[in-house]
């Protein structure tokens, strides 16, 4: 059996993490957040490693968390998760990100573009965020990020109400570099990592965090959303949410 997650160094300096699970559309596991976070802690290590490509499978990027797997860990709490030491690394990764987004990208699949330094998609590329809709709240501080990127009106849309994105659209908000041929999705994703990781690794660090502005704030609002999320996910109306949706026993999950 394939792993869930596989981690290739391809030449160029570029590491490639691909979502390698298709059969549940990607669902992310606990130890699938694990195997991404050592591939980001590694290549922050690594002077081998200057840019990291996130993909998934062709026709779809992630469903977000595996919600079986995710629920038998919920007694421990989400402060406990493998899910939020992912985020956490995510927010702090050094190493430029690209995210090349194929069908689906929800909750994490989603919010985890936020992050990267460029995003190109995919025409049949849909974003969606239904955390409230779970009786949750918003993760990878995504509550500070996504205001900051389409304004406020525009992010309580999407966040509260759920609504999906579309490719186009979410090139327009600014959300995503460029839409592009399946095909040719991740080939372009690996060739501008590749540049990034070409160009002198101190004048792009440097520039990065000043583009990137205020990391207290991201870390902030990254942790104020976990204590929000671990209350939420105890709350009687999330356990309902999310057993309801587990009942209809769907192949993917969200959150």
């Amino acid at each position: 059996m394939a792993e869930p997650v596989t981690i290739d160094d391809l030449a160029g300096g570029v590491r490639l993490i691909t979502l390698n699970r298709p059969e549940k559309k990607n669902a992310l596991t606990g130890a699938m957040y694990d195997a991404m976070r050592a591939g980001l802690t590694e290549a922050d290590a690594s002077d081998a490693v200057g840019a990291v490509v996130f993909a998934g499978q062709p026709g779809m990027f992630s469903a977000g968390n595996d919600l079986a797997d995710f629920m038998g860990h919920a007694g421990d709490g989400f402060s406990s998760s493998p899910a939020l030491a992912f985020i956490r690394q995510l927010t702090r990764t050094r190493t430029p990100m690209v995210a090349a987004v194929d069908g689906i990208a929800v909750g994490i699949g989603a919010t985890l573009c936020l992050h990267c330094d460029l995003v190109y998609a995919s025409p049949a590329a849909r974003l969606r965020m239904p955390f409230v809709e779970l009786g949750l709240v918003p993760e990878a501080a995504s509550s500070y990020l996504l205001p900051l990127r389409v304004g406020r009106l525009r992010a309580t849309e999407l966040l509260l109400l759920s609504r999906p994105l579309e490719a186009d659209e979410a090139q327009a908000l600014g959300l995503v570099n460029a839409v592009l041929p399946a095909d040719m999705l991740v080939e372009q994703a690996i060739a501008q990592a590749a540049r990034l990781a070409a160009l002198p690794r101190g004048a792009l660090t440097a520039s990065r965090a000043l583009i990137r502005g205020d990391q207290a704030q991201v870390e902030a609002a990254l942790e104020a959303e976990a204590k929000a999320f671990d209350a939420q996910l105890r709350s009687p109306e999330s356990q309902e949410r999310l057993a309801a949706f587990l009942s209809r026993s769907k192949p993917a999950a969200s959150a």
